[in-house]
Formats: C-alpha cells, structure tokens, sequence
C-alpha cells in the first residue's frame, strides 16, 4: 500500500516535468495523508495535460487500488479505463513492523527528484477522487513491505494518461529496484498533524541500499 508520501517540488519544476501549460498550484508537504487534496495531472476533454485537486480516496475511503484487481473489480475498471491520472511526488513512505512497532521508511528514486505515481479518479457523490495504484514490491521494498505504489517512468507519461493507449496494465509494475533508495524516518511522520522537511531525514541504523540486500 501506500499510505503516505511528500511532494516539496518548486511548481515551476512540477509544471516542466509534467508538461503543464502553468506552474502548478499546491501547499508543499512532507506528510501528505489519505483524505486530503492532492495535486493531479490528467488529460482534459482536448487531451490536454492540466492540473487539479482531488480528494485522496476513491469515494472517499479506498486511498490505494490494487494493481492486479484494476480491470476485474467494479471499482476500479471503469476509472482504470477512462480516467487514469499521474500524482506528483518527491518520495513515499512505507511502514515494516519491528518487534510489534511500526516503523516508517522513505523511499524515492535516485534519478529524480520528482516522478508520477499512477493513479485512477472517479466521481463518487459529486466530489471527483484519486487512489493510487499498487502492485507487488521491487526486492528493495520486499524487506519492508509487501506492497508498493505504481511509479511511471517520465516516458511513459503520455501512454498512461490517453485512454486510446492499447495495454495501460503494461504500466502496472515495480519500479527497478536498483534506481531507487530507501531510508529510516522518524517515528514523527507516524502522526499526520507532523509535516516538516525533517520527517524525511534519516533515522538511526543507516539507509538501506539496494546492493546490500
């Protein structure tokens, strides 16, 4: 799954990266939880890349939608069909239980400094949602976490988002393991009310990198 995450992009950098006619507007944050409004990108009616504030939450309640379920589960095919959208991130936090705690984890690539997680909206009670999309972990998250959010590679932008594309489930996969990093955080990101860019700085026991697995 995929709880968590940070997006601190200067707007101009989110808006060159994503192909956006505008600076993208959005409050920087290093603790974005489900529930809130989050920065999309899609297409518009022309097929043209705009930006929009969703509610983090298909209908309000499903934050993640799993990868493997997206063309069967009602829920999820028609959004998977019609309305796929990129999120904007800087990094993403996952949790590994430790002797009954939970302890969170940042994870980003090591290329970029901003990438896209997949996600599906849809329009449940007159307020258009987002969850984002999962699938089944890299063998850097394995240790931490069973799950991971979908990562789409900045050449893939434009396939992901036309729905005329043949084959979008090809985009449903673990991002490559040996471009990512991963560190302990701070316990502090554990409370959502925390947002501070210390939340991502590294905890004790060092980070954990790919090729000491």
């Amino acid at each position: 799954m995929c709880g968590r995450y940070a997006l601190h992009a200067n707007p101009e950098v989110v808006a060159l990266q994503f192909a956006l006619d505008n600076a993208a507007e959005f409050k920087a944050s290093y603790n974005v939880c489900p529930g809130r409004e989050i920065l999309v990108v899609r297409l518009d009616r022309e097929k043209k890349r705009v930006a929009r504030q969703y509610r983090w939450g298909l209908g309000n309640k499903i934050a993640n939608a799993r990868g493997e379920s997206l063309a069967q589960r009602p829920a999820f095919r028609d959004a998977f069909r019609r309305s796929r959208c990129l999120v904007p991130a800087s990094g993403f936090y996952e949790w590994q239980t430790v002797s009954g705690r939970k302890q969170p984890w940042y994870f980003a690539p090591t290329d970029a400094g901003l990438f896209g997680l997949a996600g599906i909206t849809a329009l449940w009670n007159g307020i258009r949602s987002v969850s984002l999309i999962t699938t089944a972990p890299n063998t850097l998250m394995e240790p931490i976490h069973d799950r991971m959010p979908v990562i789409v590679a900045p050449e893939d932008y434009c396939a992901w988002l036309d729905n005329d594309a043949p084959d979008p489930m090809r985009y449903v996969r673990p991002f490559a393991a040996e471009r990512m990093a991963a560190r302990r955080v701070s316990m502090r990101v554990n409370q959502p009310e925390n947002d501070a860019p210390s939340l991502i700085e590294e905890a004790a026991s060092g980070p954990l990198q790919h090729d000491l697995l």
